[in-house]
C-alpha cells in the first residue's frame, strides 16, 4: 500500500524475494479488494494519518482490520491503529487499538536503531521469539484486549508485535530483520504457524 512512507521499497522487495509479486493501492476500493494488504511505515504520526485522511483510507483500512482480513502494518504501521500519539498531539489515529503511543523515556537512545529481542506470548500462532531490526522513538506500551503480543524491551518492555488472525502489526520492520524476519513474512503470506 502507498502511504508516502520510506520503507516502501525494501518491503516490496521482501515480498518478491518471498516469491510475491507485490502490487502498489492508493485507494479504498483496492484496499477492500485486494487479498492481503501490507501498511508500511516510517515517518511522523501526523503525516502518515493526514495522508491516509486525505486518500480516504481511514475507513477501508479500519473495516479491514476489524474483519480480521489479512494484513501486516509496519512500524508506523502498527502505530497508527492506536487511538494517538505523543509525537502528533491532537492527531488520531485509527482507534483499532485502544491507547496512545507514547515516546521511550529519558535515559535510553532514541530513536532505538538496531537489533532487539522479540519474546512471544504462548498465545502467539505468527509470532516466534527471535531477534528483529527497530528503527523507532515511539513505541505502545500495553497489549490491547483479544490480541496476542510479543515483547520488546528498550528503557522498558513495550509491544514489539501484535496478532490478531490474520493482523499482524510489527513495531519492527521483518523486511529488515534476516532470516528471521523473513520466516515471519513467509508465515504470515501462507498463514501457517510457528
Amino acid at each position: 500500500m502507498r502511504t508516502g512512507s520510506a520503507n516502501l521499497a525494501s518491503v516490496v522487495a521482501a515480498l518478491e524475494r518471498a516469491g510475491r509479486m507485490p502490487r502498489l493501492v492508493d485507494d479504498a476500493v483496492a484496499v477492500a479488494r485486494v487479498e492481503r494488504l501490507v501498511l508500511p511505515g516510517v515517518g511522523a504520526f501526523g503525516a502518515v494519518m493526514a495522508r491516509l485522511v486525505g486518500l480516504g483510507l481511514v475507513e477501508a483500512l479500519t473495516e479491514r482490520i476489524a474483519a480480521g482480513r489479512p494484513t501486516l502494518a509496519i512500524c508506523l504501521g502498527l502505530q497508527v491503529l492506536a487511538s494517538g500519539s505523543d509525537e502528533s498531539a491532537g492527531v488520531a489515529g485509527f482507534g483499532v487499538i485502544p491507547g496512545r503511543v507514547t515516546r521511550f523515556p529519558d535515559g535510553v537512545v532514541v530513536p532505538q536503531l538496531g537489533w532487539n529481542r522479540v519474546e512471544a506470548d504462548p498465545g502467539c500462532r505468527l509470532l516466534c521469539d527471535g531477534a528483529a531490526y527497530f528503527a523507532n522513538s515511539y513505541k505502545l506500551d500495553s497489549a490491547p484486549e483479544g490480541w496476542s503480543v510479543a515483547w520488546s524491551d528498550h528503557g522498558g518492555r513495550f509491544v514489539g508485535a501484535l496478532e490478531r488472525g490474520a493482523v499482524l502489526a510489527c513495531q519492527f520492520h521483518p523486511e529488515l530483520s534476516g532470516a528471521w524476519g523473513a520466516a515471519l513474512l513467509e508465515r504470515w503470506l501462507e498463514a501457517s504457524l510457528c
